[in-house]
């Protein structure tokens, strides 16, 4: 059975095609991930890591190219079926976090389990073992804008696990850590990584490149890979 994960193969990303504002994020961009590596990618601002993630996250479509995610090409799936998809298996650390503000610990952490029609009880069993595991148990109940920037990471990372996601997605999530948190980011995600996770990183940031738990880095320039 292959360990390949995710593939992408000749992707290429225009919006706004045809008008006077048409811009090419991607051009024919060709990766593999094999599953449970720790994978960068590494580039300048608009060199078109972040829109090659929201491809593989399943949050757009590629204007030409195939995008597969564990053998299945999500990129000619129907919309209901891409989101079921990216559902099931997706998992994401936004760089803002997008953490709701007015909402404790627990519900920010729940929210993704909503639409799953999971009872309240199964909801709070999951979120109970993931508060566990990132030293969070304590603030169960506190909203999230009283957490400190360290806190808050550690409740986006609890809830992007929370639907017992395979691959994790996480883009610029050293952008407003000092390099202290972003140490400690990164321990968890060694963790992560060791007990099975696929997980995928855009960076522009040495401390997240050059850490020795990463496998692999593609470096991307004018939305190509360059290496």
């Amino acid at each position: 059975m292959s360990n390949l994960i995710i593939e992408t193969i000749n992707v290429a990303k225009t919006y706004n095609r045809g008008k006077p504002n048409e811009v090419t994020a991607l051009r024919d961009v060709s990766l593999q991930i094999n599953k449970g590596s720790l994978v960068v990618l590494k580039g300048p601002s608009g060199s078109g890591k972040t829109t090659l993630l929201s491809l593989i996250g399943c949050q757009t479509r590629p204007s030409r190219g195939e995008v597969i995610i564990l053998g299945k090409r999500i990129s000619k799936l129907p919309e209901k079926f891409m989101n079921l998809h990216k559902r099931s298996h997706i998992g994401f650390i936004f760089q803002h976090f997008q953490l709701i503000a007015g909402m404790s610990v627990l519900d920010n952490i729940v929210l993704p389990l909503i639409p799953e029609g999971i009872s309240p009880k199964e909801r709070s069993k999951r979120a109970d073992e993931l508060l566990e595991q990132f030293n969070l148990g304590h603030r169960r109940q506190f909203k999230v804008s009283n957490l400190s920037g360290g806190e808050q990471q550690r409740v986006a990372i609890a809830r992007a696990l929370i639907n017992n996601a395979g691959i994790l997605l996480a883009d610029e999530p050293s952008a407003h850590l000092d390099s202290k948190l972003t140490s400690d980011f990164l321990d968890h995600v060694k963790q992560l990584k060791l007990s099975g996770h696929t997980i995928l990183i855009t960076s522009h940031d040495p401390i997240i490149y050059q850490h020795p738990a990463v496998d692999q880095v593609f470096e991307m320039k004018d939305g190509q890979m360059i290496s």
